[in-house]
């Protein structure tokens, strides 16, 4: 159960970062693409434990 709890959040937090990529494409502020590439990152790496 947990370990499908920490999926899921994994998966979401992908999403989310994905979604704040696609939206601020525009690179107009660098550091929110940054931050997007970020949490990509955390939630693959959660995704890989």
């Amino acid at each position: 159960m947990l370990r499908l709890f920490k999926k899921t959040i994994a998966v979401c937090l992908i999403g989310f970062g994905l979604g704040t990529i696609m939206v601020l494409l525009l690179p107009v502020t660098w550091w929110l693409f940054i931050t997007g590439v970020v949490i990509i990152a955390v939630g693959l790496i959660w995704l890989s434990c």
